[in-house]
């Protein structure tokens, strides 16, 4: 093993996903120097097939990043979903409903693919398959340590920016007596599919069924995504093509179904749902963004646009430090990103509850659900209260 290569930056990124790339590319377009160290190679990190249903504010920090130029070509602009439940569809104005508000239906591989291609373009220090990554001193001097191949590599910098997920090593630098972890696992999980087929819908439709959850979901007009609720127990390999389409069509509206094209499978998989808060997000001159600090459930669509409110008050926060030398948004980072957190935490949850078939559900239960729903539909305040949660509470 050689001796160590040292690097000093101000801002050491440690994670390659959307978050670690938007905050590297805005702070890099302010004049701030920033390394950002992910462990997989970069097609790996592109294979990664996630949602990507994107609030209005998150669409524009794409564009003051200077990468939204595709995104704004490209995806697909929604003003309203349907929820289907007890025979009917009904529709949610998003536009109507929020004070003409809108969200971008743009896949994160897509989004991701954006921020690399404006890294490389621009000269980023983006190192993959960086490994055996370890944060040094966080409440003094900084410092990170990872190999590249034979070679042992340190980073010292200002700050460590954490956006490496759940499993990352970032939020494991905390002390343990130091950090609060908030946790729910739900008794089920999504099977997705993603197929090269015309969506059935041009706008994404939720069910609530009998049977289970399901969701009709697009990437674009010839490529679509589909979910159905199943238990935590089954298997991938237990899902055909055949037998996943067969349960989707059971689930949807008949006049929904009767139009729905299939075809096989590009990619299928089954996630669990989780609900995840840590706090607090900050400790010594480590700052936590993203997967490694919350993650919500998919049905509100919350999770990367979580994320990138994280990834909002940090930039403003590093540009006051670098450029006014004011440490306000630093200081208050954690408090300022938590209750945004827990709002879009309350709405995932809210969604997920109100539209899942749960294990040995009492009939008491169900049947508030089919009243929260009726309610929602029935209401021009619940209407608007909905409608502001899925397109983007404020920054």
């Amino acid at each position: 093993m050689t001796a160590a290569k040292v690097e000093t930056v101000p801002v050491c990124i440690i994670g390659g996903g959307p978050s670690g790339l938007l905050l590297s590319q805005l702070l890099h377009l302010q004049g701030i120097d920033n390394i950002l160290l992910e462990k997989y190679s970069r097609a790996h990190v592109l294979a990664r097939i996630r949602a990507g249903v994107l609030e209005h504010g998150f669409a524009r920090l794409m564009r003051e990043a200077q990468c939204g130029e595709r995104m704004d070509r490209e995806g697909e602009i929604h003003r309203g979903f349907h929820i289907a439940h007890d025979g009917v569809l009904d529709h949610d104005d998003l536009y109507k409903y929020s004070g003409g508000n809108s969200v971008i239906v743009y896949g994160q591989t897509e989004l991701t693919r954006d921020l690399y291609e404006a890294r490389e373009r621009m000269g980023g220090k983006v190192v993959h398959e960086a490994e055996d990554v370890a944060l040094h001193d966080l409440t003094g001097k900084p410092y990170v340590t990872y190999r590249k191949g034979d070679e042992t590599r340190r980073v010292d910098c200002d700050f460590v920016i954490g956006a490496d997920g759940f499993h990352g090593v970032s939020r494991r630098s905390i002390p343990r007596d130091m950090l609060v972890e908030h946790e729910r696992v739900y008794p089920f999980g999504w099977l997705g599919v993603l197929s090269r087929t015309p969506p059935v819908s041009p706008e994404l439709i939720y069910v609530r069924h009998e049977r289970g959850f399901a969701l009709c979901s697009l990437r674009s007009q010839v490529l679509s995504r589909y979910y159905v609720q199943v238990p935590l127990t089954d298997r991938v390999e237990d899902w055909s093509d055949e037998a996943f389409w067969e349960e989707l069509k059971r689930r949807l509206p008949r006049e929904v179904a009767e139009r729905l094209v299939t075809g096989p499978s590009i990619e299928k998989s089954i996630a669990p749902l989780r609900s995840f808060v840590a706090e607090p997000m900050r400790y010594g001159r480590l700052f936590l963004a993203g997967d490694a600090a919350h993650i919500v459930p998919p049905t509100g669509a919350r999770g990367l646009n979580s994320a990138a409110s994280d990834i909002y008050y940090l930039y403003h926060a590093l540009l006051d430090h670098y450029k006014k030398g004011d440490d306000t948004g630093l200081d208050g980072y954690s408090e300022r990103a938590l209750a945004r957190v827990w709002k879009a935490q309350r709405f995932s949850w809210w969604m997920t509850m109100m539209l899942h078939r749960f294990p040995d559900d009492l009939s008491y239960n169900v049947r508030l659900q089919q009243a929260e729903l009726a309610y929602l539909f029935s209401s021009e305040a619940a209407k608007r209260v909905l409608a502001e949660n899925y397109v983007g509470l404020p920054f």
